[in-house]
């Protein structure tokens, strides 16, 4: 798995919960100690909606225009399969 597939995952993890932004998302990645900067999370996040993992919006928010995702049933399926290929990894990592 490399390491954008995480952050697809993270993306998708987030996005299942609950709408979320571009901003949202570097700051919850960087909770996790990933240091994401816009150059990186925003193409991320078009490339996801072009794969058709996302579906986006724009919103109003504090008098700012903000494009919201959400997830996408691809972007759920997507979801359930990486879920499983790490519960895998982790199995065969701890067994051993």
């Amino acid at each position: 798995m490399k390491y954008r597939d995480f952050l697809t995952l993270h993306v998708l993890h987030h996005a299942e919960r609950e709408p979320i932004t571009g901003s949202f998302m570097m700051e919850e990645l960087k909770r996790h100690g990933y240091h994401i900067s816009p150059g990186t999370i925003y193409p991320l996040l078009h490339g996801m909606e072009e794969s058709g993992l996302l579906k986006s919006h724009w919103e109003v928010r504090d008098g700012r225009r903000v494009r919201v995702y959400e997830i996408t049933p691809k972007g759920k399926k997507a979801l359930e399969e990486g879920r499983e290929r790490v519960r895998e990894l982790c199995r065969e990592l701890l067994e051993e």
